[in-house]
């Protein structure tokens, strides 16, 4: 049977990240994808000019619909624009533990515009720590969580590990994309200790939606019946080929999105 797989988290219109970069993702990961959609922007590919923040309830409806009717295999959370609605997502997805959740902390847009409230990232760990199978931040979101100075290298990126930890998450996957260096690293930290995660840095400018992507990729290959450490694994390998064939793609002027259709191997 094909996987149904739900993401809940924000739209944008230019299609790159968010709702739109999910549901690509599943469908080229051979997912049913569903979204319950919890902002709405006005963005392209040069930045972010408003967000609309729907009813927190109406966002609670949206998810309590879908588990009335619908087989959910495992989830995906990005954009959540306020604490209201962190708590009300946690409190719908509390019914559902047996379904795996990936917990992708959306803060900030690639173009460096907010796209929270300030009480967004102690909402997050009170409330969705707990239910996340995995926490996907970037260092800059994991420097914000964990209330420290953003971290330049991998040994600093280490030290978050802990705090972050300490707070209830049960494994965080700290992405360490915007480093520096010929590599793309990212570190898995869980009950088992430290793994890491190396692939070649693809040389693009089209990254917009990249971590939407991998958290996307990883909910799909959790959905499929992949252990953690072999979601990722295939995770990172597809968001690498995506990256590779960004260039095919003309779409806009600023940071374009990721090719969700190359024909790499996944």
């Amino acid at each position: 049977m094909i996987p149904n797989v739900l993401s809940i988290a924000g739209s944008d219109p230019s299609g790159g990240a968010g709702i739109q970069a999910d549901l690509k993702t599943f469908a080229a990961l051979g997912c049913y994808g569903m979204a319950a959609v919890t902002a709405l922007t006005a963005q392209n590919t040069q930045g972010v000019a408003s967000v609309h923040v729907p009813p927190a309830d109406f966002v609670a409806l949206q998810i309590a619909a879908i588990f009335a009717d619908i087989d959910v295999a495992a989830i995906k959370i990005g954009l959540l624009p306020s604490a209201e609605i962190v708590g009300v997502v946690a409190k719908e997805l509390a019914r559902h533990k047996a379904c795996p959740i990936v917990l992708d902390p959306v803060l900030v847009a690639t173009s460096g515009d907010a796209l929270s409230a300030d009480d967004v990232p102690a909402a997050l760990v009170k409330y969705l720590f707990p239910l996340a199978t995995l926490v996907t931040p970037n260092i800059a979101e994991a420097a914000r969580l964990a209330d420290c100075a953003l971290p330049l290298d991998l040994a600093e990126v280490r030290l978050l590990a802990p705090s972050l930890l300490e707070k209830g998450a049960r494994a965080i996957l700290l992405k360490g994309g915007h480093l520096e260096g010929e590599s793309a690293d990212d570190l898995l930290f869980d009950a088992a200790g430290e793994t890491l995660f190396s692939v070649p840095r693809i040389a693009t400018k089209n990254t917009h939606g990249t971590g939407c992507t991998l958290a996307s990729a990883i909910v799909a290959y959790l959905a499929r019946g992949h252990d953690l450490i072999e979601a990722i694994k295939a995770a990172k390998i597809f968001l690498t080929c995506a990256l590779k064939g960004a260039d095919a793609l003309s779409v806009g002027k600023g940071h374009g999105p990721l090719n969700h259709f190359h024909k790499g191997k996944d």
